[in-house]
């Protein structure tokens, strides 16, 4: 074994979006694509880690959600780590960790950081995508600082520094050697297991399988399989076949694992059956997302959130009550008016689970959440799917109530925030761009007009100064928003790999439960209609609807 020098040239657009790196796998197979990325990370840990402490001598995290790839790039990236001063590896046996286990590997084993292999929801196999991103020594993602130094050194890479070494047996566990790297090989769920047992009330739960309580989540054939398997089949004793599509496929055995209404359709089929399940969920692909199903009945993840926050005291892991609560600006406001009526602080804060950890390191909130089916707490610096589906069950063993009389009763006390996302996809990007900046152009003008019963109150482009550290996001979203709280939201997304795809968020209130059952769709028929006069998408875009609407 020798560690070699090689040269390589740099590659445009490498720079991170919201949650890393993701490109078509076509793209990350180029000569030294992987390699270039993975030591310009390593450079910058080495120049710039955590408070002047660099990477050398340190333990990183391995792991990732066994899409194509996976595995290649796992050698790859233990050769350039064993090359680049890493003492040791902790990595998922064959390669596989989901995220929010390696958030709790890194948190547990006290690790420098880690990586992380995957492109979240994002479709698999040889023609799908792949996706790499660094999590800090708080188990979250890193901060943009970080990635934008990345980014700047992808731009002058001049050489390599990598191992020649044999592949590892990644699918032993134990210890192995490269260079004078250990690699240890282990148990995937074992520690994030432990987190979940410190949370939850496993007995509780036994109780209700035992009872003839019945579940189905949908791994969506990805990471989230033997989690759901070990936990809930192993531990708690439901029956198997509780977990289907649990065996991680590198293209999810064909499906799209976003876990939603339109993907996770078979689940949806299920769960409407005379004979459903009492409760389903389904997990997407690294699984830190989630959704919630009751029988004929979808849970958006904003409603998820507040009810979560209304019962939190429920679950032993947070009977002492909430520091606070926080999320994401697209997200609907159902969490504000339960924060409101609770007495506690709630942050409003840009897309992505970054701006979410700095709140969590500085105890300023316990629960978190996202539109896009991502829920998480202070366990971890993630969001975290099986441990939402945990949460679901146990709100139920501890009420006896089940998903839809849980969501209802929550309407009726606070009101329902009809809401939901129409995804643009695939569009030029140029035309997306063009999109945005004439509607920031208007901002000043928008204030004031009348929209049918509607009177626009506010029309800005969101910016977040960050309440810890004080730093400044711009450009986060375009808002509209109205003299009764109803919300008109654009913004582009940051983790798609081809085209642009452009995200329309729709919300208005409805306190009056008489009026609280109705189709989500005609409820928002108004507001999509705002959206079209202030924006002209299909005019732009050429798409008479959107390409998904969930």
């Amino acid at each position: 074994m020798a560690i070699q020098t090689i040269p390589t040239q740099p590659f445009a657009g490498q720079r991170p979006g919201t949650s890393g790196l993701r490109k078509k796998v076509t793209a990350f197979t180029q000569s030294h694509y992987l390699e270039n990325f993975v030591q310009t990370l390593l450079d910058v840990l080495n120049a710039s880690g955590p408070d002047g402490q660099a990477l050398t001598g340190q333990t990183l995290v391995l792991g990732g959600d066994g899409r194509f790839y996976n595995r290649t790039a796992v050698q790859t990236i233990l050769k350039l780590a064993a090359a680049n001063g890493v003492a040791r590896v902790l990595l998922g046996r064959g390669g596989i960790l989901s995220t929010p286990a390696v958030s709790a590997v890194i948190r547990r084993r006290q690790a420098f950081g880690g990586i992380v292999l995957s492109a979240s929801h994002n479709p698999g196999g040889p023609d799908g995508d792949f996706g790499i991103k660094y999590n800090a020594g708080n188990g979250g993602p890193a901060n943009e600082a970080l990635t934008e130094a990345v980014y700047a050194r992808t731009q002058v890479l001049r050489e390599l520094r990598i191992s020649d070494a044999p592949d590892v047996d990644i699918d032993r566990l134990g210890l192995q050697q490269i260079e004078k790297m250990q690699v240890d090989v282990i148990d995937p769920v074992a520690d994030y297991a432990a987190v979940m047992r410190e949370l939850f009330d496993f007995d509780l739960l036994r109780g209700m399988f035992q009872r003839g309580f019945r579940v189905r989540v949908d791994a969506m054939n990805a990471v989230g399989g033997p989690y759901a398997r070990a936990i809930l089949e192993g531990e708690l004793g439901a029956p198997a076949g509780t977990v289907v599509n649990a065996e991680p496929l590198e293209d999810f055995g064909g499906l799209h694992p976003d876990p939603n209404p339109v993907n996770a359709e078979d689940l949806i089929a299920h769960m409407q059956r005379p004979d459903a399940p009492d409760f389903g969920a389904a997990m997407d692909g690294d699984a830190d997302r989630n959704m919630v199903v009751g029988r004929n009945f979808v849970v958006t993840p904003s409603d998820s959130l507040a009810l979560m926050t209304a019962h939190a005291r429920l679950i032993p892991g947070y009977k002492d009550g909430l520091l606070g609560v926080a999320r994401s600006m697209p997200t609907s406001a159902a969490v504000d008016r339960v924060a409101k009526v609770m007495g506690l602080p709630c942050f409003e804060t840009p897309t992505g689970w970054k701006f979410f950890g700095n709140l969590l390191d500085a105890g300023r909130v316990s629960l978190c959440g996202e539109e896009s089916y991502g829920t998480g707490s202070s366990h971890v610096r993630e969001k975290d799917g099986l441990w939402a589906i945990l949460f679901w069950l146990s709100l139920q063993g501890a009420t006896g109530r089940s998903v839809e009389s849980l969501v209802r009763e929550h309407w009726r006390i606070y009101g329902r925030n009809y809401y939901t996302r129409h995804d643009y996809e695939g569009i030029a990007v140029d035309v997306a761009q063009a999109l945005m900046q004439d509607l920031r152009a208007a901002l000043p003008v928008l204030p004031g007009r009348q929209f049918g019963t509607r009177r626009l109150v506010l029309a800005d482009d969101f910016a977040y100064t960050d309440p810890v550290d004080g730093s400044v996001s711009g450009q986060q979203g375009i808002r509209l928003i109205f003299d009764d709280g109803a919300r008109v939201i654009f913004r582009l997304s940051g983790t798609g790999t081809e085209g642009a795809t452009l995200r329309l968020y729709l919300e208005r209130y409805e306190a009056d439960s008489a009026k609280q059952d109705q189709p989500v769709q005609p409820a928002l028929a108004e507001l999509a209609a705002v959206a079209e006069q202030v924006a002209g998408i299909s005019g732009r875009t050429g798409m008479a609807g959107p390409t998904v609407a969930t």
